[in-house]
């Protein structure tokens, strides 16, 4: 007897940690999910990320800076759409960022990827992204972290 209640007991806490799991999953579904004011790097970066995750393409192409380098955007469409782990399975966050004096800022940014499998963990990457004012005082993107970002796009050093 003591052993059965011992044993509801057990699956009664199992199914409490699940409904509270869902509840956290579903709760949390919209948070971060709305785009920011474009007029600090900040929102732009996250608006950038936003637009990737969302399949909206044309919108994340336009927040990329119009210098040499810059994919046309049929390159950029595909990057997104043959790349392995594309933008949808990496969480992103903001962690800081600093304006320069001459027009640029750079964006501090914490990528977090959980691998599959049983024996699975959790990589965490924290880069930068650098970002340049144009003419008509936008923020645009001049550099990004993987996977939001081409490794050859504004890099002549790696062009044949």
């Amino acid at each position: 007897m003591k052993k059965d209640r011992f044993l509801i007991g057990i699956l009664v806490g199992i199914g409490v940690l699940i409904t509270a799991a869902l509840v956290v999953f579903f709760t949390r579904q919209g948070d971060g999910q709305t785009y920011m004011q474009e007029n600090t790097p900040d929102g732009v970066v996250h608006n950038y990320v936003l637009a990737l995750q969302q399949g909206d393409f044309q919108k994340a192409y336009g927040y990329l800076a119009d210098e040499e380098g810059k994919p046309g955007f049929g390159k950029f469409r595909s990057y997104f759409a043959t790349e392995y782990n594309g933008p949808e399975d990496f969480g992103f966050q903001i962690t800081g960022w600093d304006e320069g004096v001459d027009n640029t800022a750079w964006v501090d940014v914490m990528t977090v990827q959980i691998s599959p499998g049983p024996f699975s963990g959790v990589n965490r990457n924290t880069s930068v992204a650098q970002l340049v004012k144009n003419e008509n005082g936008d923020w645009k993107i001049e550099s990004m972290t993987y996977p939001f970002w081409g490794w050859d796009w504004y890099n002549d050093a790696y062009r044949p």
